[in-house]
C-alpha cells in the first residue's frame, strides 16, 4: 500500500527541490496464485480469449506521434508459431534521429519538474498495472512470450509494479543524502538529470526488464529511446502506454522498435548519447561499448554504460546437502521458463557418493514436467522464444550427443512443427571443464558433473574459474562450515549468492540483481543505488558570510 507524506518544510536556499521532503512508503506487490474457480484465473482467461482474437498492430512513438513506417514485422506465439500476435513497424535511422531531436527539445522541462512529481507518475503508473492492466500485460506475456500464468505473474505484474514503487521510493530517498553544512555555509546536493538522452535496449524473457529499463531513467529526469525487444513487442507496448496514461509526458520516452545495428549506429552516432541502459547477449554489449569507445570525441559527456548480459549460472552441492531441496530447487532453476532466465542454473556439481539418489530425484520429476502450450494452466514448461533460439539449443543437443565425454539422461529432443518446444534435459558429463560447462546455453538443458566427495575444495575453486561470467550461483550445505568456506571461495563468481535455494527468483529490494564478469556492469537493478546511475549530481556551496579579504591569516605580519 503506498503512503506518500510531503510535510511542509523551510527550504535554505532558493535551488533545493522541494521534493527532498517528501516520502514514500511501498510494499512489494503479493503474487495471486489463479486457482480454478478464482476471480483472477477467470479475467486472465477473458485476456487471453480477446488477445488470440485479433493481431495488434503496434506504430513506433516519437514525441507523442504515432509513426507506422511501412518496414512492418510481427511477433508469433513460441508455442504457435503460426500464430501472428503482434505487427509492429521498424523505425529507421531517420526516425531515431528524429527521436533524440523531439526528446532534447522537452528535456529541460522533465528534468525541471519537482522529483516528487516524476515519483507520483510511477506510483500512479504502478497503480494502473496493478488495478486495471494487469490481466491484458499477462495475456500478452505468456501469448508472446511463452510463460505460463505462475511465471507471467512473476515478472510482468508483480516485478515490474515494485520496479516502478520501489524506483519511485528510491528517487525520493536519493534527495535526502546531503552533505553537511558548517557555520555560516549551506552546502547542498542536486540530483540532475544526464545531459542529453539515454537509450534503452531491453530483452525477450523479462516484461519487467522492459519498463525498469525506460522507466528509471525518465523518473530521474532523463529522456529515452527504447528499443523494446521484436519478441516481447506486445507487453513492452501495453507498458509503455501504462506509462503515457499515468502522465510520463509524450517525448519522454520514445517508443522505437528497430532493426539492432540501425539502432546501435544511430545512437552511439550522436553526439548528445548521454547512457546506454542494456540487457541482452554479450556480444552485442561489446560492440555497443566499442562503438562509444570510437567515438568518445564526438560526444558532449561521457556516456553512462549500464548493462545485464547473462550467466553460466551453478548450483555446487555438498555431502551435507538436503538432498530433497536440492533436486525440487534444481528442477525449479533450471527448467522454469525453458531456462530462458539469466539466472538459470545450468551448470551443477555434485558429490559421487550423492549423485545416484539425487538422479532417480531428478529424473522422477523431470517425468512429471508438463510441457504444453503457455495458455494451459496445468503448464510448466512452454516452446523456447524463437527460431534461432530453437535452432542454437538443438545444435548443443547435438553436441551432447556426439560428444564421448556427455551422456543426455533425461530429454534431449525438440520439435519446431508447430511451436519451438526443446525437452528439459539433463546430461551428465565427465570432464567438468567441456565446452557445455562454460557456455551459455539460454535454454532448457542442465550439465550435471559429479566429483569426488574429498576433492570438494578442488571443484570449488573450479566452479569459479569454469565460465567467464559471474551472474547467479547456489551452494547447497547443511555444514556451516563448507557453506563460509564456499561463500570465500566463491564470492566473486556470482553477483547474486543463494545458500540452500536456487539460483532463480530474486525479488526487488530483497535481492537486488545483477552480476559482474562478462555478466554484465552489477548495477544491481531493484536496489537503493540503481537509480544514482542516471543522475548527474552537482554539489552546491552557498556562503552566508563575506570574504573580506584575499590574503591567509599567516600572511599578516
Amino acid at each position: 500500500m503506498l503512503l506518500v507524506r510531503r510535510p511542509l518544510v523551510r527550504c535554505l536556499v532558493w535551488f533545493r527541490h522541494m521534493s527532498s521532503a517528501a516520502t514514500v512508503e511501498v510494499e512489494n506487490e503479493p503474487c495471486l496464485n489463479y486457482l480454478k474457480g478464482s476471480e483472477e484465473r477467470q479475467k486472465v482467461e477473458e485476456a487471453l480469449k480477446e488477445m488470440r482474437s485479433k493481431t495488434e498492430e503496434i506504430p513506433c512513438v516519437i514525441g507523442g506521434e504515432e509513426i507506422f513506417t511501412g518496414d512492418v514485422h510481427y511477433q508469433v506465439c513460441p508455442h504457435n508459431h503460426q500464430h501472428k500476435l503482434a505487427k509492429f513497424h521498424y523505425a529507421s535511422a531517420d526516425h531515431l534521429r528524429l527521436a533524440i531531436d523531439r526528446s532534447l527539445a522537452i528535456r529541460a522541462g522533465w528534468e525541471k519538474r519537482p522529483m516528487a512529481e516524476r515519483a507520483d507518475i510511477f506510483l500512479e503508473a504502478a497503480r494502473l498495472l496493478s488495478e486495471k492492466y494487469r490481466y491484458k500485460m499477462l495475456a500478452a506475456t505468456m501469448l508472446g512470450q511463452g510463460k505460463n500464468i505462475q511465471q507471467a505473474e512473476i515478472d510482468a505484474a508483480a516485478e515490474l509494479i515494485d520496479f516502478w514503487r520501489w524506483n519511485a521510493k528510491h528517487s525520493l530517498d536519493l534527495q535526502k543524502q546531503q552533505p553537511i553544512s558548517t557555520e555560516g555555509v549551506t552546502n547542498s546536493i542536486i540530483y540532475r538529470g544526464l545531459e542529453g538522452f539515454v537509450a534503452a535496449v531491453s530483452p525477450f524473457n523479462f516484461t519487467a526488464i522492459g519498463g525498469n529499463l525506460s522507466g528509471a531513467p525518465a523518473l530521474m529526469g532523463n529522456v529515452v529511446l527504447w528499443k523494446p525487444s521484436d519478441t516481447a513487442m506486445l507487453s513492452s507496448w501495453i507498458a509503455y502506454n501504462v506509462m503515457r496514461e499515468a502522465g510520463v509526458p509524450e517525448g519522454v520516452i520514445n517508443f522505437v522498435p528497430a532493426d539492432g545495428p540501425t539502432f546501435g549506429d544511430t545512437i552511439t552516432g550522436s553526439p548528445h548519447l548521454a547512457g546506454i541502459n542494456f540487457t541482452g547477449s554479450v556480444q552485442t554489449f561489446q560492440h555497443l561499448w566499442r562503438q562509444v569507445g570510437q567515438n568518445l570525441g564526438l560526444y558532449k559527456t561521457f556516456p553512462r554504460m549500464v548493462g545485464e548480459c547473462g550467466g553460466k549460472n551453478y548450483h555446487f552441492v555438498h555431502s551435507s546437502a538436503d538432498l530433497e531441496s536440492v533436486a525440487n530447487g534444481t528442477i525449479r532453476s533450471a527448467f522454469e521458463y525453458g531456462g530462458q532466465k539469466c539466472s538459470a542454473c545450468s551448470r551443477m556439481y555434485v558429490p559421487s557418493s550423492m549423485w545416484p539418489k539425487l538422479k532417480d530425484e531428478l529424473l522422477s520429476r523431470v517425468k512429471e514436467v508438463k510441457m504444453g502450450d503457455a495458455d494451459d494452466f496445468t503448464t510448466f514448461i512452454s516452446a523456447v522464444i524463437d527460431d534461432k533460439s530453437f535452432g542454437r539449443i538443438k545444435n548443443w543437443l547435438d553436441h551432447a550427443r556426439s560428444s564421448s565425454n556427455l551422456k543426455v539422461i533425461a530429454g534431449g529432443n525438440c520439435d519446431d512443427s508447430r511451436g519451438y518446444f526443446v525437452e528439459p534435459t539433463i546430461i551428465e558429463t565427465s570432464d567438468p571443464k567441456e565446452k557445455i560447462m562454460q557456455e551459455e546455453i539460454f535454454g532448457p538443458v542442465l550439465t550435471v558433473y559429479p566429483y569426488p566427495d574429498e576433492k570438494y575444495r578442488e571443484v570449488l575453486e573450479m566452479v569459479n574459474e569454469t565460465s567467464p561470467f559471474g551472474l547467479t550461483g547456489a551452494v547447497f550445505a547443511q555444514d556451516a562450515n563448507v557453506v563460509k568456506e564456499a561463500h570465500e571461495i566463491l564470492k566473486m563468481s556470482a553477483g547474486n549468492f543463494y545458500i540452500n535455494d536456487k539460483s532463480t527468483g530474486s525479488v526487488v529490494m530483497q535481492q537486488p540483481f545483477g552480476g559482474a564478469r562478462l555478466s554484465g556492469t552489477n548495477d544491481k537493478a531493484g536496489g537503493p543505488h540503481y537509480v544514482l546511475k542516471f543522475c548527474s549530481p552537482q554539489a552546491i556551496k552557498e556562503s552566508h558570510v563575506p570574504l573580506t579579504d584575499w590574503k591567509y591569516d599567516n600572511m599578516q605580519a
